[in-house]
């Protein structure tokens, strides 16, 4: 057998260390997300508009990718029917975290193409996502739908009580780890009141002078750039506390979610 050359040596060595490199490089728990357009990610000329998935990547290292893949206008059963779940499907694998939150577009009674009955198919449509993260090896986690921003007489009216009881009730039955967000918006909104919520929901007069809506504008739904941060420290918060493996992946200190001011994007500082 001929004995390797000086070259060739040092030529196995350097493609020994890029790769070690790579490995290091390379995150080592993705959290995918599975959602609706108050995750979804939104380009620089929506802004102010954010989801709260685009700043979920502010409470972990570098070495946790969170995967946005939540789409707007989609329901529990139209994000599968319509393809996106099977990318995540097709991405996911054992140690990794899914999130999952569905509501706001399963209310839509008149459109078959996303309603879902909150005490039968949209449990259903849920066990399908959790079955398919435990068949990978990954951990589900199940979260309620966030507040939209509603007041009757000084007190936020919960429009999504259905879907977020039958999600506390599969979530029992299932032994799925449990974010209730939307118990945890509407304590948020009630700290707030209804004006000082506006700054966190899309939310504007034409005085504030914003590029976007010169003439104005009201979106009770979709957050601003704080209300996303906002949102997602709730989020981690609950994270936190479930003693799940991205548990400990989760910074102490989390500014990029706890500013008091707007970064003008999605950046973490």
């Amino acid at each position: 057998m001929r004995r390797a050359t000086a070259t060739q040596l040092a030529g196995g060595l350097l493609a020994l260390f890029v790769a070690a490199v790579a490995a290091a490089a390379s995150p080592t728990m993705n959290v995918f997300i599975a959602g609706d357009s108050t995750a979804a990610e939104y380009a620089p000329d929506r802004y102010p508009q954010l989801g709260w998935g685009m700043v979920l990547k502010c409470a972990f290292d570098e070495d946790v990718a969170v995967r946005n893949y939540a789409q707007s206008g989609r329901s529990s059963k139209s994000f599968i029917n319509e393809g996106f779940f099977s990318r995540i499907e097709r991405e996911m694998r054992k140690g990794d975290t899914l999130l999952i939150q569905f509501g706001h577009n399963d209310e839509k009674i008149a459109d078959e193409s996303r309603y879902t009955n909150p005490e039968t198919d949209y449990k259903i449509w849920l066990r399908r996502y959790i079955d398919a993260a435990r068949d990978k090896g990954a951990q589900p986690v199940l979260i309620t739908p966030v507040a939209r921003r509603k007041f009757k007489d000084g007190v936020p009216v919960d429009t999504h009580a259905p879907y977020a009881q039958s999600m506390r009730e599969l979530a029992a039955e299932t032994h799925t780890p449990l974010v209730d967000l939307t118990a945890d918006s509407m304590s948020w909104l009630a700290r707030l009141g209804e004006p000082a919520s506006r700054q966190y929901y899309l939310v504007f007069t034409p005085e504030q002078h914003i590029a976007r809506f010169p003439e104005g504008h009201e979106d009770n739904t979709h957050f601003s750039e704080m209300g996303a941060r906002q949102v997602a420290e709730l989020i981690v918060e609950r994270l936190a506390q479930l003693k799940l493996p991205i548990s400990g992946r989760i910074k102490a200190e989390r500014p990029g979610l706890t500013r008091a001011t707007p970064l003008g994007g999605a950046g973490c500082t």
